[in-house]
Order: structure tokens, then C-alpha cells, then sequence
């Protein structure tokens, strides 16, 4: 399990770049053990609240114990980001100053083997990250046609060898049911030619990402929040975003580049002081952690930071 006291990825460029008011209201899309939520709700005075998202019942349990020890500045649902505005709505919120999103898989429920996250430990393919729906990575590998699971491992885990492995699965799944994480590395093991094995990491490392985007519809439901999330902005508002994949990050960093960048009839003479910008981007550079960070937080390897301001 998560130790409470782990240090979250990228904190201090979080905090730096959320800008934080004290009397600000602060948006946690991604509360997990709350280890960035807890360092938001420490900085806001009576007059600031922080709203906690997070869909896995065992996060919102954890989240819950951290924050009441600072204090009662907060409100977690339990719910899955895509619906911010509405929920925020239901609280007579229509805008806020800083909304953070922390995307992928808490530390936790990577640990915990019995979720089925990890290729590492022996359990069921589940890889929910909301136990209450019905879709699992069972349902995935069992069910759907060669085709989509093709689709699915090519598209989300970027995986070259996607062809030879949904091949092999539907192949074992129609002699039996491929029922546990162990069970399915070894038929990615024997789909991927040997010298590709030896490369790279570990051979079931993206088509474990793959499912457990498709179960859990990631890159939908962030592309979606973002776009509330921006229109809920306050001016000088700023949402930060930390991104552990390539997909995650192109659908930021085209979102932001969409909302920062002028378009201009070709042609027509338009003086700069005439242009209004609603957004701009803080940091031009995509951030990473810092060498310091990477020696004692192993999870910052792939982590990438953006941040947008409302003008």
C-alpha cells in the first residue's frame, strides 16, 4: 500500500504553478492519497476551499484521513472528473482559481496487487479504477474482437506488436478464458519475437496501459474535463497538468495550444494591441522532474507538466 507520507510527483512545481490565493477555490481532479490536495488545503485560509475528485472508494478513504488532520476547508466526491462542472454546479460553484489534474494510476492501486494494474503481482484482470462499474480488463481480453483489441494495443500502448498479440489471445482465450495478470504476460511473452523482448522494459508493459485505458476510458473523459475545466476558470486562474504517457500529453498540449495560439485572417494588418488573448501558457517548455526528484521518486521518470493561465 501507498505510504502516506510519499512524496507526490513534481510537487513543488505543482504548488509554484497552481499560484495559489488563500482565499482562492482549488479543484484536486485526481486526489489519490492526496498528497498534492493536503499541500493546496495547508495554503487557503477559512476563505478558500478545495474540491477533491477521485472514483476509487479505498483513494476517497485515504484522501479523507490526510486532509481532516489539516482541516475542514474541502469537499471530496466521489465521482470521476468528466463530471466536475456538474458537480461543482450542484455546490453553487461555477468558477475557480486552480484545477490540477494528476492523471493515470494512483502509487496505490499499482501496489495493491489484487487490483490487477500490475504485470508484477498475480491476480485477477480487473484494472478498474471505479470498483462500482461493470467493465473489466477480464471483459477486455475475453470478449472483444481480434480487431478492436489490435486497435486498442497499437493506439494506446503504441505497442508495434500488437497485430501477433491479439492474434495469440483470441487464439488461448478460445481454448480458455485468460482469467489472471500472470496468465495473460505470458501470451504477450510468447506473441513478441525474442530479440524484442530483450529491449525495452518489461514485453507486457504497454499493452497493460492500453487496457487499462480502454477500461477506464482515460483519454476521453480527460479530453472532455479539460474542456470544462478551462471554461471554469477564474482570470488568472491556472490549470496544471501532469501527463505519464505520449497520448496524454499530445491532447494537452494540443488543447492548450488551441487555446493560447491567435488566429488571424492571412493578410489582414492586425496590430498586437488590437489582439485579445483569453489564455496564456505559463511554462513554454514542457516541465520534468529535476535529477534530485528522479533519485528518490522512481514514478517521475515519464511525468510531464504543463500549466495554462486565464487573461
Amino acid at each position: 500500500m501507498e505510504n502516506l507520507n510519499h512524496i507526490p510527483v513534481l510537487l513543488n512545481e505543482v504548488i509554484a504553478g497552481l499560484n495559489i490565493k488563500e482565499d482562492g477555490l482549488y479543484v484536486d481532479c485526481t486526489m489519490g492519497g492526496a498528497g498534492h490536495s493536503s499541500e493546496i488545503l495547508k495554503r487557503l485560509s477559512n476563505k478558500g476551499h478545495l474540491y477533491c475528485f477521485d472514483q476509487d472508494s479505498y483513494a476517497v478513504k485515504r484522501g479523507e484521513e490526510r486532509l481532516k488532520a489539516i482541516n475542514n476547508n474541502y469537499d471530496i466526491f466521489q465521482t470521476n472528473f468528466v463530471n466536475i462542472k456538474k458537480e461543482l454546479e450542484d455546490k453553487n460553484v461555477s468558477s475557480v482559481d486552480g484545477i490540477l489534474y494528476d492523471l493515470g494510476v494512483s502509487s496505490f492501486q499499482f501496489d495493491d496487487g489484487s487490483r490487477g494494474f500490475s504485470y508484477n503481482f498475480d491476480a485477477r484482470l480487473d484494472m478498474r479504477m471505479n470498483q462500482d462499474q461493470s467493465l473489466t480488463a477480464y471483459d477486455v481480453v475475453n470478449t472483444y474482437p481480434y480487431d478492436r483489441l489490435k486497435k486498442i494495443f497499437y493506439e494506446y500502448g503504441e505497442e508495434k506488436f500488437s497485430n501477433n498479440i491479439a492474434k495469440l489471445i483470441v487464439s488461448e482465450r478460445n481454448k480458455k478464458p485468460i482469467e489472471t495478470t500472470f496468465e495473460l504476460v505470458e501470451v504477450i511473452k510468447r506473441a513478441i519475437p525474442a530479440y524484442a523482448r530483450r529491449q525495452g522494459g518489461h514485453p507486457a508493459k504497454k499493452v497493460f496501459q492500453a487496457l487499462r485505458i480502454e477500461v477506464n476510458d482515460e483519454l476521453r473523459v480527460f479530453e472532455d474535463s479539460l474542456q470544462d475545466a478551462l471554461m471554469m476558470l477564474n482570470p488568472g486562474g491556472r490549470i496544471v497538468v501532469i501527463s505519464f504517457h505520449s497520448l496524454e500529453d499530445r491532447i494537452c498540449k494540443k488543447t492548450f495550444k488551441e487555446k493560447t495560439e491567435i488566429k488571424t485572417l492571412r493578410g489582414l494588418p492586425i496590430k498586437e494591441s488590437e489582439i485579445t488573448k483569453e489564455f496564456q501558457l505559463v511554462n513554454k517548455k514542457v516541465i520534468q522532474a529535476t535529477d534530485s526528484e528522479l533519485d528518490t521518486n522512481n514514478r517521475a521518470h515519464s511525468a510531464k507538466l504543463r500549466i495554462i493561465e486565464k487573461l
